[in-house]
């Protein structure tokens, strides 16, 4: 099976920096592997994807994941049935 990894912008400020997303459209599994083989930390996975700081873009691209834009991302996710949005704060 071919790996496909996808990362957005680093477009999302947080906490003074700028974030992309990387995500899988094949399976959770793939994307829990890469992001291991990178180095990213497990904190960082949030439901469906992996937030990444944007000094470790240009490192994540160029161990294989597929620059694409945030909307493309989010359909993929959403084509593969791997999007989990955020639940509702109950009230």
């Amino acid at each position: 099976m071919v790996r496909v990894l996808l990362i957005d912008p680093p477009l999302v400020p947080w906490r003074g920096r700028l974030w992309s997303h990387l995500a899988s459209d094949t399976s959770y599994q793939e994307l829990h592997d890469f992001a291991r083989e990178v180095g990213l930390p497990e904190r960082g996975f949030d439901r469906d994807h992996y937030d990444v700081p944007s000094e470790w873009y240009d490192a994540v691209v160029a161990a294989g994941a597929t620059p694409t834009s945030s909307r493309d991302l989010v359909a993929r996710l959403i084509a593969a049935d791997l999007r989990r949005r955020k639940r509702p704060a109950s009230r």
